[in-house]
């Protein structure tokens, strides 16, 4: 099994966030390493182990663990331990300490949120095309409420994803010409201003792409089906 590679938010508060990669897992195929979906045809017991490793990287119990059944929507929910894709969603928060939450991508743009101040919270999103245009990040931080901090996983990058007009388009009328060009769209710029515009002023941004960085991450768009996906998590301390 290799090691583990996650990239890790070092935001203040009493929070453990993390970025996974597809290193560190025990899947196989088109799946290895650290895959993390359960509905991407991989072994659903080697799905678990790596939500073991992932989790116990965070010092978190697996068994613990929070998920939504994603389906590119502005719909947030609030974490209920033990509770995988039972609820359609695409972001969700707790304020429970030990509770993990996480949201999975494979191209879409993973996104952790913190609360500041006395009354600790989290958020993640799985923001896509579709849900960063449908609000998904304001929702997420309108539902942790208070001062909150933000940051931008790896997605696909302004590098390569290319889009047609009919997505270009929309993004034109909604962020300004430049958040398209040359065909490709930047969705870590889309995901920072909708998060700046929803009153999140400190947002950090990994600013690395899943598509050009094979040996690092599962894509979608590079790789169709099968393949795994990686994903954001975090939990309260």
């Amino acid at each position: 099994m290799p090691d583990s590679e996650l990239i890790r938010w070092d935001v203040p508060g009493p929070y453990r966030v993390a970025f996974s990669t597809r290193r560190g897992g025990v899947s196989e195929g088109p799946y290895a390493s650290l895959n993390l979906g359960r509905r991407t045809g991989d072994d659903v017991d080697r799905v678990d182990e790596n939500r073991r490793i992932l989790c116990s990287e965070l010092g978190a119990d697996a068994d613990q663990l929070a998920l939504n059944y994603q389906v590119h929507s502005a719909v947030v929910n609030r974490a209920e331990a033990g509770v995988r894709g039972e609820s359609q969603g695409d972001a969700l928060w707790t304020d429970v300490p030990g509770l993990p939450i996480a949201a999975l991508a494979a191209d879409c743009v993973p996104v952790a949120l913190a609360r500041r101040g006395a009354e600790p919270g989290l958020a993640v999103a799985h923001a896509g095309w579709i849900g960063i245009l449908a609000g998904v990040l304001a929702a997420a931080s309108e539902a942790l409420g208070g001062d909150v901090d933000a940051a931008i996983g790896p997605s696909a990058g302004p590098c390569c994803y290319e889009v047609g007009e009919d997505v270009a388009q929309p993004y034109r009328e909604r962020f300004g010409d430049e958040i398209v060009a040359g065909g490709k769209l930047d969705l870590w710029r889309a995901a920072e201003v909708a998060l700046n515009e929803a009153g999140v002023e400190n947002v950090h941004r990994v600013d690395v792409c899943t598509i050009c960085n094979p040996d690092r991450f599962f894509s979608h768009r590079r790789d169709g089906k099968p393949r795994g996906v990686q994903g954001v998590l975090a939990v309260v301390a």
